[in-house]
């Protein structure tokens, strides 16, 4: 954390500190503030090259936003356009580049359709982050990538468990697409990275609203979090988060990528499990919070492929 990044990470808790609602965001129909998302587009945490009217932000940049971004839950494009602006940009395609990166740096939503274990797209692709929402919509069959023509596809929004993550189906069958360029496995490098820097500002979030209820919370006549067998389970969940955040840094290829997304979804769901049993009665109500992060850990641990389908994936790969 470099203090360019410390101040990057500041700006954005400000912002989402004074103008994020979780609960009134999804509630619109599209499922996220335009304000907020317009204001995160302006402080530039998307990795856009300045030549392409970008803030020349990089993936590290990107993440210390999107771990903002987890720790209140609030609902953005920025994990799906990220990741649409990774393809694009390892595409080389120059004049592609130059045509849609200004729109996206500029507040346009993207979204990028890809197989998220080792399977081929068929007609119907499903779970596509912001799919329904995007005004530039990429695809890649595994080895190119392509742009599609919006008017040629339907797309329907997909409620899910997590309400907090906005998922489409896309139609795809009668789709109009220009290739771009190739398509880079790296890419998924990128993904898991991104919503592993997210699942780790979720889960510490979680257990830092979970030890400060364990200090209010009482029983037979003290504290809850002064009993020993509490403090070593908050110490336990600590040690979890934090080589949770290790592992999120530490990406570099499809191994660590791999190893992140199977440790950050655990470590997430750990957390999240601990914060509902910790919590009681309260944590099962609409109006606590605590229900919201146990259903994002829930989305996103399915997200970009399940542990199971990763880890079969480390089997081959070492």
């Amino acid at each position: 954390m470099t203090p360019e990044r410390l101040a990057l990470r500041d700006a954005v808790r400000s912002l989402l500190d004074r103008h994020s609602d979780v609960r009134a965001a999804i509630e619109t129909p599209h499922g996220h503030d335009k304000g907020v998302w317009a204001r995160l587009c302006e402080i530039g945490v998307l990795p856009i090259p300045e030549r392409y009217g970008g803030s020349g932000a990089t993936h590290d940049d990107t993440r210390v936003a999107l771990e903002e971004l987890g720790r209140t839950l609030t609902p953005s494009p920025l994990l799906g356009s990220a990741i649409a602006v990774e393809a694009l940009l390892a595409s080389g395609d120059d004049e592609a580049c130059a045509r849609l990166l200004p729109r996206i740096a500029g507040g346009a939503v993207a979204a990028l359709v890809w197989p998220w274990a080792d399977e081929e797209i068929g007609g119907t692709a499903r779970y596509v982050v912001d799919g329904d929402l995007a005004d530039v919509l990429l695809v890649t069959d595994g080895t190119d990538l392509h742009e599609v023509d919006l008017a040629s596809v339907t797309r329907e929004h997909t409620p899910t468990m997590d309400a907090t993550r906005r998922l489409a189906t896309v139609d795809l069958t009668a789709a109009a697409t220009t290739r771009l360029g190739p398509w880079s496995p790296h890419v998924r490098s990128v993904a898991i990275a991104a919503l592993a820097a997210e699942q780790v500002g979720a889960a510490a979030r979680a257990l830092e609203l979970t030890v400060e209820y364990t200090k209010t919370r009482v029983q037979f006549g003290k504290p809850i979090g002064s009993f020993q067998a509490l403090k070593h389970r908050m110490a336990d969940l600590h040690v979890l988060v934090e080589t949770a955040r290790s592992a999120a840094g530490a990406v570099t290829d499809e191994v660590s990528a791999a190893v992140a997304k199977v440790y950050c979804s655990e470590a997430f769901f750990t957390v999240a499990a601990e914060m509902v049993q910790l919590h009681g009665g309260i944590a099962i109500t609409w109006e606590h919070d605590a229900h919201l992060y146990f259903k994002r850990a829930h989305g996103s641990r399915q997200l970009f492929g399940s542990p199971q389908v990763h880890l079969e994936r480390l089997s081959r790969l070492v």
